[in-house]
């Protein structure tokens, strides 16, 4: 349920290696921030809370709706707070030409008063269409997958118990050996996991 990269690398002295206690420690500093009520629970609630909070930082003129330019220079923002993002940024424009072109039919079809701007409504039914088409393209959706797989008892909720539990569940997967460490091999030998996984399901959604 924890992916840390860059500034939220968990490998707090250094060594090269991440320990549960590391690990941990990293995670429960990303549960606080989920958890933007404070309620001890992460659900629907805190997802709102936080969404009103990123619209807020994005509309830069305070008019309560967003415009392509807005957008573009908050992703630019989170690309300069997350430089892994911006690398896989650059690897899909190299993929994809027409990605600027998509974002912008996107835009035009979520922004259904023609403002020239999206509400928060707006970009909250734009967010949803496309998990909707994610689950249908057989995806899930990566957030989504890591909710699922945390929330226990299926209340659409994770506890902090559920939280730390998949962590250390997590945690014994990467550390692959079971000597109580993740090495950057092993960080690398999971990363490869995940992008043959990605790739195989492009080729059966190509398949279809």
């Amino acid at each position: 349920i924890a992916q840390h990269r860059g500034a939220h690398n968990p490998d707090t002295d250094g060594n090269g290696s991440v320990t549960l206690t590391e690990m941990q420690a990293a995670s429960a500093e990303r549960f606080a921030r989920m958890d933007a009520n404070g309620d001890g629970v992460i659900n629907a609630a805190d997802r709102q809370a936080r969404g009103a909070q990123m619209f807020a930082r994005a509309d830069a003129n305070g008019d309560g709706e967003l415009t392509a330019a807005e957008m573009q220079a908050a992703r630019e923002a989170r690309k300069a707070d997350r430089p892994e993002r911006g690398e896989r940024s650059e690897r899909r424009a190299k993929r994809g030409g027409d990605r600027t072109e998509r974002m912008a039919q996107r835009f035009a079809q979520a922004d259904t008063d023609d403002s020239g701007g999206l509400s928060q409504a707006e970009l909250a039914a734009m967010h949803e269409a496309r998990g909707e088409r994610g689950k249908r393209g057989n995806r899930g959706g990566k957030r989504g997958g890591m909710f699922l797989s945390a929330d226990a008892n299926g209340d659409q909720a994770i506890s902090r118990a559920e939280f730390d539990a998949a962590v250390q569940a997590r945690f014994a997967k990467l550390d692959s050996d079971g000597n109580g460490a993740i090495s950057a091999e092993e960080r690398e030998a999971h990363k490869a996991e995940r992008r043959a996984a990605r790739q195989a399901k492009r080729g059966e959604r190509r398949g279809q």
